[in-house]
C-alpha cells in the first residue's frame, strides 16, 4: 500500500481469459484491496465481484469494432489517481505482459516515479485451446509453439500485425497460435499459403475460450477461413494452426451445458450477485452482469440486543450490517448477546448467512415471505409469540411483519439497517441486458431501477423471458406493465435458479 503522503502504487494484473476461476490468487487480493480499478472488455464476467463496494471501476476497453478508450487516456486515468495516492488496478485480460501492452504501461510509470508491480496471468493462447481440448505442445506431433498477434496494422495493410516474418511462421515447426485474428484471418492464411505452410494442415479456432459460450470451429487451413465467416466466429478467439489441432475431438473435455446459447442477465447487486452468476455460467450460459443496486449498511449507534425475546431478520444483506451494529458497542458483542432471544430469519439464504455468524435461527418459514415468518411464528409460540421484538430490515420495507406482530400484541422496534441505492451499469452491460434471453429479477428495487436505468419497459426486447425470485417482486413488475414469466417457487436464489432451468429445458424440448 502506499506511504502515507506519497504516490500510490499501481499494479498491473493479468485477469486470465474469462473464466473467474483462471484468476490468480494474488489477483483476486488486489482486486480486494484497490482503491480504482480500470479493467478492459476481455476482463471476464465475474472478475471484479470481490471489489470494495466503495472502490471506483472505470472501464478503458474496447467493444469489438466500436470505439476504444485511447491508450493516451487510460494511462492519463492510470497516472492521476497514483498520483492523487490511491492504490490502482490495471486489470487486464489475459497476461498483461502478451500482447497486453503492460510493457507500455510500465515504462510510462517509471517516467512518471509510480511504484508498480506486475502480476501474470493465464494467457488466452494456452488457456482456450486447453479448454477445447487442444494441447498447444504435444511430444509425438509438435514439440514447439509460437504465439503471435494477428491484429491488423492501424493502416489495415497486409495480414495480421505490420512486420510479421510470413517465411519464418510457415517454416516454423511447430503450433502457431494468433491471437486477435478473427477479422485478419484471411489474411493470415494468405500470408501462410503464399509462404510456402501446408494448406491441409489443420487449423482450429476456439471462440470465447474458458467462457460458459466457447465453441471451437475446425478446418484445414485452405479452407478455415471461410469456414469461420460461415459459422459467424467472433472476436474474441484465438486461432491454432498445426497437428495438435486435429486433437480436439478427441481430448475435448467440456461436456454440453443445458443453458448453453442463452444469454441470462443479473440485476442484482455486485456483491451478492456472484454465486448466481457462476451458477448459470457453470450451466453454459452467457452471463451479463448489470447490477442496478448497490447494498450498504446504514450507520448508527451500537445495538443493545437485551431487551428483545425475538429478533427476527428480514434478508441476507441485512445480516451483516446487524452484526456491525453489535460490534460497534464497547466491549465489541457478537453472536453471544443474541442468547436471551429467539432468532427468526424470513428465508433460507437469510438463515444460511445467520449460520456463518454462528447462530441457527429458531424459526425458518418455508417461503422466504413475511407473510410466512408471521404465520410460522404463530405455529411456533402461539398467537402472541413474543412481548418485544425487534426486526432488522432493509430501510423502506414492507410493513407486514411489524404490523402483523403489533396486532398481536407484540411491542415491536423496526432497525432499518442497511439501505439499497441505485447504481448505473456500463451502457454495454445495459443494452446487453435489455437483449438478453432471460433477465432476472431478485428484488422490488432491481425492477425499479432497472426500468429507470434502461429507459422504461418498452426497452426490453420482447423476446426477453423475465424471472423473478418471488411474489413481491413479481407485483412489482406487473406495476410497471410487465408480466414475469418465470417465478420462483422457492424465493431465494436457488429457487430462481431452479426456475429459469426448467423454463429453458421445456423451451428446448418444445416441438
Amino acid at each position: 500500500m502506499p506511504a502515507e503522503g506519497g504516490p500510490g502504487r499501481v499494479y498491473l494484473v493479468g485477469a486470465g481469459p474469462g473464466d473467474p476461476g483462471l484468476l490468480t490468487a494474488r489477483a483476486l487480493e488486489l482486486i480486494a484491496a484497490a482503491d480504482v480499478i480500470l479493467y478492459d472488455r476481455l476482463v471476464g464476467p465475474g472478475a471484479l465481484d470481490g471489489a470494495r463496494p466503495d472502490a471506483e471501476l472505470v472501464f478503458v476497453g474496447k467493444e469489438g469494432g466500436g470505439d476504444a478508450v485511447p491508450q493516451k487516456q487510460t494511462e492519463e486515468l492510470m497516472l492521476g489517481h497514483a498520483q492523487a495516492g490511491r492504490t490502482v488496478l490495471r486489470l487486464k485480460g489475459g497476461d498483461p505482459f502478451v500482447f497486453g501492452r503492460g510493457g507500455e504501461e510500465a515504462r510510462v510509470l517509471r517516467e512518471h516515479g509510480i511504484p508498480y508491480e506486475i502480476v501474470p496471468g493465464i494467457t488466452a493462447g494456452l488457456a482456450a485451446p486447453a479448454y477445447a481440448g487442444i494441447p498447444v505442445t504435444d511430444r509425438d506431433v509438435a514439440s514447439a509453439v509460437a504465439l503471435v498477434t494477428g491484429h491488423r496494422s492501424e493502416d489495415g495493410a497486409g495480414g495480421g500485425a505490420p512486420g510479421l516474418d510470413w517465411a519464418a511462421l510457415a517454416a516454423f515447426p511447430g503450433t502457431l497460435v494468433f491471437y486477435m485474428g478473427v477479422r485478419a484471418l484471411p489474411d493470415i492464411v494468405r500470408g501462410l499459403l503464399d509462404a510456402g505452410r501446408d494448406p491441409s494442415e489443420p487449423v482450429a479456432v476456439v471462440e470465447a475460450g474458458t467462457l460458459p459460450h466457447q465453441r471451437t470451429v475446425t478446418a484445414t487451413l485452405a479452407d478455415i477461413a471461410q469456414v469461420v465467416s460461415e459459422a459467424d466466429v467472433r472476436p474474441p478467439s484465438v486461432t491454432v494452426v498445426g497437428g495438435v489441432a486435429a486433437l480436439s475431438q478427441e481430448l475435448a473435455w467440456l461436456s454440453p451445458r443445458p443453458l448453453a446459447g442463452l444469454t441470462v442477465a443479473v440485476t442484482r447487486a455486485r456483491a451478492q450477485s456472484s454465486g448466481l452468476a457462476r451458477s448459470l455460467a457453470e450451466l453454459g450460459a452467457r452471463v451479463v452482469q448489470a447490477p442496478v443496486i448497490r447494498v450498504q449498511a446504514i450507520p448508527g449507534p451500537a445495538l443493545d440486543p437485551s431487551p428483545y425475546d425475538l429478533i427476527c431478520v428480514t434478508s441476507a444483506n441485512g445480516v451483516q450490517a446487524f452484526f456491525e451494529r453489535l460490534a460497534a458497542a464497547e466491549p465489541p458483542r457478537d453472536a453471544r448477546a443474541l442468547a436471551g432471544a429467539r432468532v427468526a430469519a424470513v428465508g433460507e439464504s437469510t438463515a444460511q448467512e445467520l449460520a456463518r455468524h454462528g447462530i441457527r435461527p429458531d424459526v425458518v418459514p418455508r417461503e422466504a415471505l413475511a407473510e410466512a415468518l408471521v404465520a410460522a411464528l404463530v405455529d411456533a409460540y402461539g398467537e402472541r409469540p413474543a412481548r418485544r421484538a425487534l426486526i432488522a430490515r432493509a430501510a423502506g420495507g414492507r410493513d407486514v411483519l411489524p404490523d402483523a406482530l403489533r396486532e398481536r400484541g407484540v411491542e415491536v422496534d423496526v432497525l432499518d439497517v442497511y439501505e439499497t441505492v441505485a447504481e448505473a451499469p456500463t451502457p454495454a452491460a445495459l443494452a446487453a441486458a435489455a437483449e438478453a434471453d432471460y433477465i432476472t429479477f431478485t428484488s422490488s428495487s432491481t425492477v425499479r431501477n432497472f426500468l429507470e436505468t434502461i429507459g422504461g419497459p418498452s426497452a426490453i426486447s420482447p423476446r426477453s423471458r423475465l424471472v423473478s425470485i418471488g411474489p413481491v417482486t413479481s407485483a412489482s413488475l406487473r406495476e410497471a406493465g410487465l408480466e414475469p414469466h418465470v417465478e420462483a417457487e422457492r424465493h431465494d436464489v436457488e429457487g430462481l435458479l431452479a426456475a429459469l432451468l426448467a423454463d429453458a429445458t421445456d423451451k428446448q424440448s418444445a416441438p
